[in-house]
């Protein structure tokens, strides 16, 4: 795809996966790794560092709006629950960052693939 072809449809992908995590009050990295993989042609390691790197404002506009909007009450409900996956969210992250040059591409693809596809078929079976 030639440079401003594939800026423009990354402007859309962006614009689109925004839309959605504001809506679904999630990053869009679900939605971000599969679109940078496929639409820029990196390598899937790449695609979600990248992927963090745009998440984190799409995040803080996210929080922003939701909490002038009252929607954080929900998070003192279940501040137990909230902590407990903060603690293991940030060990994950770590824990990743040191699997990220030992973990081939061929064993990420797939599993990326599986969790999209488990999550899709939740998300349509919940609707």
């Amino acid at each position: 795809m030639p440079g401003l072809a594939r800026a423009l449809a990354g402007d859309v992908a962006g614009l689109g996966i925004g839309v959605v995590a504001a809506v679904m009050g999630v990053a869009g990295g679900e939605l971000l790794i599969p679109t940078i993989v496929l639409l820029y042609s990196v390598d899937i390691k790449t695609a979600g560092s990248l992927s963090l790197v745009v998440s984190l404002p799409t995040m803080l506009v996210a929080f922003a709006r939701y909490s002038r909007g009252g929607s954080f009450a929900v998070l003192v409900a279940n501040l137990r629950f909230v902590a407990v996956m903060v603690a293991g969210s940030i060990t994950g992250a770590l824990l990743g960052g040191l699997l990220l040059g030992v973990i081939p591409d061929l064993v990420l693809i797939p599993v990326l693939a599986i969790v999209l596809l488990i999550s899709a078929i939740k998300m349509a079976r919940h609707v």
